[in-house]
């Protein structure tokens, strides 16, 4: 059973840095590439970042040169590291793949940008 779960969510101030985790099971994590989105309230869920099964990544323009993803195949884990956050970058955060048609998410883990 693929599973995939999101962690390090929560409320900061804007400036400040967050590190999202996303464990994976159930799938030979390092064949696949992976993406993080995002969906703010009333708006549609967004692509963040990209990074394939070696590890190079692609951002979105709003969130390049402050967004970093990277993944660990050892641990099963790909991580979004977050720094210089704005308001605008509060969201619910969720990893994402697929396995040809199939596609997983994660539930999800919220992340608040404000003083």
């Amino acid at each position: 059973q693929v599973q995939l779960v999101e962690s390090g969510g929560g409320l900061v101030q804007p400036g400040g840095s967050l590190r999202l985790s996303c464990a994976v099971s159930g799938f030979p994590f390092n064949s696949y590439a992976m993406r993080w989105y995002r969906q703010a309230p009333g708006s549609q869920r967004e692509l963040v970042s990209f990074i394939t099964s070696g590890g190079s990544a692609t951002y979105a323009d709003s969130v390049q040169g402050r967004f970093t993803s990277s993944r660990d195949n050892a641990k099963n884990t790909v991580y979004l590291q977050m720094n210089s956050l704005k308001p605008e970058d509060t969201a619910v955060y969720y990893c994402n793949t697929n396995q040809g048609s199939k596609i997983y998410w994660g539930k999800g883990t919220l992340v608040t940008v404000s003083s």
